[in-house]
């Protein structure tokens, strides 16, 4: 996906949940990092869920982050019941 620096949009990550499971009640985190390392604890923003998708405002006029140009990869995680707490890299944003 690219994106130009000057946008204020919804960042959408799709998740495919298993049948019969439902993710959304479950709180979600999205992380857009410039680097190739698993996100720390503060790169990590609280996201919501929207038409199946985690969904995340980005950009420069109130987005919960604005980005310089550059390649990013972009996480999600989220913590369902139990002993799991997924993470996963969902895909690269390219911001020009």
């Amino acid at each position: 996906m690219v994106i130009p620096a000057s946008s204020t949009e919804f960042l959408h990550v799709p998740v495919t949940a298993p049948a019969g499971v439902d993710v959304t009640a479950w709180p979600v985190k999205i992380a857009v990092v410039a680097h190739g390392d698993n996100p720390t604890g503060t790169e990590w923003k609280t996201a919501e869920w929207a038409d199946g998708a985690a969904r995340l405002l980005i950009g420069p006029d109130g987005g919960v982050l604005a980005f310089t140009r550059g390649d990013y990869r972009v996480w999600i995680t989220f913590d369902p019941p139990g002993a799991e707490n997924i993470v996963r890299l969902s895909g690269s944003l390219k911001i020009s």
